[in-house]
């Protein structure tokens, strides 16, 4: 799998330098190099790269400036680089696949083009789920409906985050969705547990639902998501509600409303 490239620096020695770094890399492909932001949006929209190294700190015209005007079309992944390491918190805020300082290390590279590949492998999945679905709605609708139902779930699951950014106290945390417990919502606020710690997040309940896979991750009351795959206990309370007991010892109720949820564990 080839990864068409784009370069997106103000300074021609930068951009040299990096290419250099790329050149050992031989599914890199460079088809493009911008000098400021402008260019690199025409570039984007004509060429539709898999991938921009976008330097943040272009006059006129920043790297975030370029995010911005990429809205109305499918955006490349962005891999920021700059000289400047105040930049990181926003780059991450943009859902960059990564951040490199200047000058560029060579196994720090390496690692961010590996986690491209990966999340293009991811997208391809996703794509290919798609294309079967639209043969099979035409030639085969039973096997197309049995997929929209769930089948063996396999692609679907590539479309959810595995990972997830979350900025709190002037950090950012990595926080991998196999270990989040729970999620409480606290209006355009989520607080998110795992065994070992707490952290808020500033997002929708409804725009946070889209990113995890509902499969695992269920609603059990108006304002919490639990991680099915982390309850250990089921106890039966009054008026047809009950109590999930999660791995950390901790106990969400379940109300009446979301009472399907625990049928899942009885059935």
């Amino acid at each position: 799998m080839t990864i068409r490239t784009i370069l997106v620096d103000d300074e021609p020695l930068a951009i040299q330098g990096l290419e250099l770094r790329l050149m050992p890399h031989e599914d890199v492909e460079i088809i493009a190099k911008c000098q400021n932001g402008r260019e690199a949006i025409s570039a984007i929209k004509t060429l539709k790269p898999d991938l921009a190294f976008l330097d943040i700190q272009m006059p006129g015209f920043d790297g975030f400036s370029v995010v911005q005007g990429l809205m109305d079309v499918e955006p490349p992944l962005f891999v920021f680089v700059t000289a400047y390491g105040d930049h990181a918190l926003r780059a991450f805020e943009a859902q960059a696949v990564d951040y490199l300082m200047k000058p560029v290390e060579e196994a720090r590279l390496a690692d961010t083009l590996d986690r491209v590949r990966r999340r293009m492998a991811e997208k391809s999945s996703v794509g290919e789920a798609e294309k079967l679905k639209e043969v099979l709605t035409e030639v085969a609708p039973e096997a197309a409906a049995d997929i929209a139902e769930g089948g063996d779930g396999t692609h679907a699951a590539n479309r959810f985050e595995r990972m997830i950014n979350i900025k709190d106290q002037g950090q950012i945390f990595r926080v991998d969705v196999d270990t989040i417990e729970r999620i409480d919502a606290a209006g355009d606020y989520m607080c998110i547990y795992t065994a070992e710690q707490t952290l808020i997040l500033r997002e929708t309940m409804k725009d946070l639902e889209k990113r995890l896979d509902p499969r695992r991750f269920q609603r059990v009351h108006r304002s919490t998501i639990v991680n099915l795959d982390l309850v250990k206990q089921v106890k039966p309370h009054t008026n047809g509600e009950c109590f999930l007991v999660l791995g950390s010892g901790a106990s969400v109720k379940v109300s009446r409303s979301y009472r399907e949820v625990v049928a899942r564990f009885v059935h």
